[in-house]
């Protein structure tokens, strides 16, 4: 029974106006208040299931445990607490070392379902910590077993050494490494700080790249024979459940439709982990994607700038500054990283992008074009020439710019992206125009549902003359993207030139509506006097 229906003292007025401050709070995107404003609506009416169901999740997203904790209790009670709500529930008691308890909680995560694949894992955590160790153990008929398997290697890798068996750790550490090749600093780091705790010095080395900015301070430690700190510590059951949950956070994250979850899951890590480097470093980033720049911000900032994770939390934080509109801290931030020796390609690139964004377009040109030094000339991946042939465009470097994509086009020739960006780009200009609509008839036939690439080909067929085969393409292009001022102004100057003048109108409304700078001149003359050649899209 909860207090309130007990016979406690409830103040119904109080809790009505703390939660709608709350809920107000919230929708501005005020989350600290938001945070505050449901505490306060909590403690005043415990019984309100609404007001439990946001102060749970607001309170994980804010990293406030104590409410979380508190917001599940009350749901629970409710039989109404979501089943991430569990996984909670077990990070708590693995704090408490309660083994018993955590157990209990893992078979009740295996009835409700939606994390069961997870036991083996949480399983051997718990045994390790109760000093009765069962390696975990994927049943090859389970249907979701492939999934488990996904992170069973680095677990493997770090109850291994644990055990002492440093062999069958490094086996597992490097499979665990080679299937998040894309993602892997941080892992690297981790075991290289397990194996060089155990005297493994050499081992470890190998997992730190030579020459790579990321791991100059680990790899200078090692080599000067000090201590891995952090990054070597003994692994809790606690903490190994955080990277579980971590590594699952960005897996579940990476669908946009997973972004809140994940959130979720990263910041029980963090409960879990809270001297862990790695679990801040998730959190940080998955926080900058929901929109919670701020709170990245502060979980970056978790990670020491002088430790073996340093260099992986500076980058969080710079992607987090930005977010938060502190554009400028981020730049030197950026600029810092980007002119170490052994910076990489990916912190070239996030200078460039932020250089982009603030219309240095020769500062970013120049970035990307710093990512490439690493790459053979024929090897250079498309990516990095397009982001620097973009740069030069908007730059106003066009001839530059040409030469850099046609690079880019002639290394990946069946990349849409690519091959839209070059021959578009020309129909701006009015250059080459029967080549670049080429390249855009190439672009469409590899990616047919690309309203962007669509309407390219569409403009391109209505330049070079054919307005009635360009008519339907542009349709088609502001069917898949209707709010797209573009695609209106271009779609509404083709059906103009066909004669269909009252729908040429509503598309030029359309755009209208929606555009931009001198765009909104442009189109607000044209549904007013017509179509007249100073009056044509670009």
């Amino acid at each position: 029974m909860s207090p309130a229906m007990a016979g406690a003292s409830v103040d119904p007025d109080t809790a009505l106006h703390a939660y709608a401050r709350a809920r107000f709070a919230d929708g501005e995107g005020a989350l600290g208040i938001a945070v505050a404003s449901y505490r306060a609506a909590l403690a005043d009416d415990p019984a309100r299931l609404e007001i439990a169901r946001r102060s749970y999740a607001q309170a994980l997203e804010s990293g406030d445990m104590a409410l979380a904790m508190q917001s599940a209790a009350l749901l629970d009670q409710a039989g109404a607490l979501p089943r991430d709500g569990t996984l909670l529930r077990i990070c708590a008691a693995l704090g408490r070392k309660d083994w018993g308890g955590a157990q209990q909680l893992t078979d009740r995560m295996v009835e409700e379902g939606n994390f069961a694949f997870l036991a083996p894992i949480i399983r051997s955590w718990i045994s390790l910590g109760d000093r009765r160790y069962a390696a975990p153990v994927i049943d090859g008929k389970d249907r979701f077993g492939a999934l488990a398997a996904r992170y069973l290697d680095e677990h493997v890798a770090l109850q291994a050494i644990m055990q002492r068996d440093i062999a069958g750790a490094i086996v597992a550490m490097r499979r665990a490494v080679a299937l998040r090749s894309s993602d892997d600093a941080a892992l690297r780091v981790t075991f290289a700080g397990q194996l060089a705790a155990h005297g493994e010095r050499s081992a470890a080395l190998d997992f730190l790249p030579e020459g790579d900015a990321r791991f100059v301070k680990a790899r200078t430690d090692l080599l000067r024979g000090k201590k891995a700190g952090v990054a070597g510590a003994p692994i809790s059951p606690g903490q190994g459940f955080g990277r579980l949950l971590s590594r699952l956070a960005i897996d579940i994250a990476s669908d946009q439709t997973g972004a809140a979850l994940g959130i979720r899951l990263a910041r029980i890590a963090t409960f879990a982990d809270p001297s862990g480097a790695e679990a801040h470093i998730v959190a940080a980033r998955l926080l900058v994607g929901g929109g919670y720049a701020a709170y990245a911000a502060q979980e970056a900032r978790k990670v020491p700038v002088n430790g073996w994770y340093g260099r992986l939390g500076q980058a969080e934080l710079i992607d987090a500054l930005a977010a938060d509109g502190n554009k400028d801290g981020a730049i030197v931030l950026a600029r810092a990283l980007a002119a170490t020796p052994g910076a990489g390609a990916e912190q070239q690139v996030q200078l460039g992008r932020l250089l982009a964004d603030m219309a240095d377009y020769d500062g970013a040109a120049a970035a990307f074009h710093a990512a490439q030094a690493d790459y053979a000339p024929d090897v250079v991946p498309w990516a990095l020439l397009l982001f620097e042939g973009s740069a030069l465009e908007q730059g106003k470097r066009w001839d530059e710019a040409r030469a850099v994509l046609e690079r880019a086009a002639k290394i990946a020739p069946r990349e849409p992206v690519v091959l839209n960006y070059l021959g578009y780009a020309q129909i701006e200009r009015r250059q080459n125009v029967d080549a670049a609509l080429e390249l855009l008839k190439r672009a469409s036939a590899l990616k047919p549902q690309d309203a962007s690439i669509t309407d390219s080909l569409g403009w391109a067929q209505f330049v070079t003359g054919d307005a009635k085969a360009a008519v339907p393409v542009l349709e088609r292009a502001a069917a898949g993207a209707p709010a797209d001022p573009t695609i209106n102004e271009h779609l509404g100057d083709a059906l103009w030139v066909v004669g269909r003048r009252y729908e040429a109108r509503y598309a030029w409304r359309a755009a209208l509506a929606v555009a931009e700078g001198a765009a909104i001149t442009r189109l607000d003359a044209k549904t007013r006097e017509g179509m007249k050649p100073e009056y044509a899209a670009p």
